[in-house]
């Protein structure tokens, strides 16, 4: 079976995943291309969970996504709808689908629209972005002129001023509360100003309470510190939890009752990158519990079981992301999903009345499909339905995956996935190699609309998707590899291994090897180029080159330098500089496509544009492809395309 980027971009994209309340069925958000190709729509889809095939539930010229239920079963979800006939400005509010049937009612009009909401009891929580100074009613009109009239300016008296792909804005998140209908709105956070522009938060199962991540004003080393507000949606009342000095606290999840509260915690240090603990407070005391600290993994809580004993959690695991269980007093840890199903496992949600979890779940070879799972230890996950297009039997007829160790310096292993087609053909193949971003992060069995490996595969090269020093899912001493300074040192070292092993197969052309990356993955591109002439061509995408130009102008300069080992490019630019990619431009031979999307902020364009500079100054062949309209992603349906046709065509013509 043949597979391109077409075909990748027309396939449809199953995105979230929530459970009526009489567990009978799946509400499905599912993203598919417009009738002129040039953006993806979203409509709501019925997955029963017995007998009878999916049925779609929404339709039409708009985005309906996350969806959630009211008690009484009726759907709500976040739509770009027109709420009144003739509106020029559309911006997501909360609509609901009646249980009965009907069509979908707007049960929100906030003036500058919904970011996020949830149903619990009989309450409606949402984040809406608010104009500070401005009456309610005053808000849309204020808006609209400012849109429409100006002033455009935006005035910062402190970091952070960008975030990935747009500045940040007037307007701040607050947390409002309504009956389930939609009435009756109340501003719980009418004073909030930055606290929650990076934010997580849960709702307790009664609607009594809200936990959400806050952040302080940044501390000593720049960072904002994070911490939880606890809300009582009655009051308004707030309680802190966790509120210290130089930590990170994520992923808020209140249990039913909303006494116990679990997260993530994370201290930040120049000295090493430290785990994500798994924690669970107990409201009432004050007290909390660290949990699993014994198993060198991080735990990601989800959801509370339905009987409040057990956190429902993925968790990156040697290049699956599994769910596993954690009992919330002993700590005991179960693996959910088998070890041999594989893949990865998100978007969780219990399926009421049952002993089973739902979710999504895809492969490199498999896109997200609708899944559910006993709540039991090493079950195989059971797909609800096939809605993106693209079979179980399409992925199979494609290409092959096979897990392989690599031995490495120090006693190590280094993990990588090994991607074949099948064609039929024998002999060798030329070879990319694709290295992960991050760089704390992980090369999953998991499908990448992004970085689909399929697409290369299917044109007849094998691609290697590698897990050097950095990774996730491989222990904590993996992650420190790469912290402190050291992006080029040992994580370099481990790739080149893995590419003597890999390029020693009968199957693999050593002389026909590519090595390309985007993020941490370009910066390593750009750092393979000034260090090897081994690969005949190097594709790098939204990358770094040059280490100390790129610390003042990254939207997060403070986590820069904490990363870097707390050194600084204003005192120590010689040791800042140690593995930056631009010291080596001299030594650079192989010709390069480099890929930059001009709304990235986190890695900004002039690093594109440098290094493209730098090359061509040194005789260097280099090609520059750029994305005026995207950002550290490539997410129009049409510039996907020209992405893939661009490196594809690159690598073509390199490799003989």
């Amino acid at each position: 079976m043949t597979f391109d980027v077409k075909q990748l971009v027309g396939l449809r994209r199953v995105s979230a995943v929530a459970a009526a309340p009489d567990g009978t069925w799946l509400a499905v958000s599912v993203q598919r291309l417009n009738d002129d190709g040039s953006k993806y729509m979203a409509d709501l889809w019925r997955v029963p969970l017995g007998s009878g095939e999916p049925s779609q539930l929404t339709r039409g010229a708009s985005k309906d996504t996350a969806p959630c239920f009211r008690q009484d079963g009726a759907l709500g979800f976040l739509s770009d709808r027109r709420v009144t006939e003739g509106q020029e400005v559309t911006r997501n509010q909360v609509w609901i689908l009646p249980a009965v049937g009907g069509e979908p009612q707007p049960l929100t009009d906030e003036p500058l629209g919904v970011s996020e909401f949830k149903f619990a009891g009989d309450r409606l929580v949402a984040l809406a972005a608010v104009l500070p100074g401005i009456k309610h009613e005053d808000q849309r009109k204020t808006a609209d002129e400012l849109k429409d009239k100006g002033p455009s300016v935006l005035r910062y008296t402190e970091g952070p001023v960008r975030f990935w792909d747009h500045w940040v804005p007037a307007e701040r998140p607050h947390v409002v509360v309504y009956d389930c209908a939609g009435g009756g709105r109340r501003d719980l956070t009418p004073s909030a100003d930055r606290e929650y522009l990076d934010t997580t938060w849960s709702l307790s199962a009664d609607g009594g309470r809200i936990a959400i991540i806050a952040e302080t004003p940044l501390a000593a080393d720049r960072i904002a510190d994070r911490y939880i507000h606890v809300i009582d949606t009655e009051t308004g009342d707030v309680t802190v939890v966790g509120d210290e000095p130089l930590v990170h606290n994520a992923n808020p999840v209140l249990s039913a009752d909303g006494s116990q509260l679990a997260l993530n915690r994370m201290r930040r240090s120049v000295e090493a990158h430290g785990g994500e603990e798994l924690r669970v407070y107990d409201l009432a005391t004050g007290q909390y519990r660290a949990l699993a600290t014994d198993v060198d993994r991080w735990f990601f809580p989800a959801k509370w079981s339905a009987d409040g004993d057990k956190l429902i959690c993925p968790v990156d695991d040697r290049g699956d992301t599994a769910v596993y269980a954690v009992h919330a007093r002993s700590g005991e840890v179960t693996r959910i999903t088998s070890v041999h199903s594989g893949g990865s496992h998100t978007n969780l949600c219990l399926v009421p009345g049952s002993d089973r979890i739902a979710g999504l779940r895809s492969s490199i070879l498999h896109p997200p499909e609708p899944f559910t799972v006993a709540l039991a230890a090493q079950q195989t996950p059971e797909l609800a339905a096939e809605l993106s297009g693209f079979a179980r039997a399409d992925g199979d007829a494609v290409a092959s995956v096979e897990r392989i160790t690599v031995a490495v310096e120090g006693s190590r292993d280094v993990q990588a996935f090994v991607v074949t087609p099948n064609d039929g053909k024998t002999g060798p193949r030329p070879m990319i190699m694709f290295i992960h971003g991050g760089p704390i992060h992980q090369w999953s069995d998991v499908w990448h609309w992004r970085w689909n490996s399929l697409v290369p595969v299917a044109q007849g090269y094998t691609v290697i998707l590698p897990n050097p020093s950095g990774s996730t899912g491989f222990g904590q001493a993996s992650v420190e590899g790469i912290w402190g300074n050291t992006w080029g040192g040992q994580c370099y070292r481990d790739l080149m291994t893995v590419a003597d092993v890999v390029g020693a197969r009968p199957d693999v052309d050593e002389c026909n090897m590519v090595a390309m990356g985007g993020s941490f993955g370009g910066y390593m591109t750009n750092w393979i180029g000034g260090s090897t002439d081994r690969f005949k061509c190097l594709v790098t995408h939204a990358s770094i080159f040059d280490m100390s130009a790129f610390h003042g102008v990254t939207d997060f300069p403070g986590w820069w330098v904490l990363e870097m080992g707390g050194t600084s490019p204003y005192a120590e630019r010689d040791l800042f500089d140690t593995y930056s990619p631009r010291t080596g431009i001299a030594n650079w031979k192989s010709p390069t496509l480099i890929i930059h999307g001009e709304k990235d902020y986190r890695c900004p364009i002039g690093e594109g544009l440098a290094l493209f500079e730098g090359l061509r100054s040194h005789g260097v062949e280099a090609e520059l492809l750029i994305f005026p309209d995207e950002n550290h992603w490539i997410l129009k349906p049409r510039n996907i395309a020209a992405w893939y046709d661009a490196t594809l065509d690159f690598i073509e013509r390199h490799t003989s």
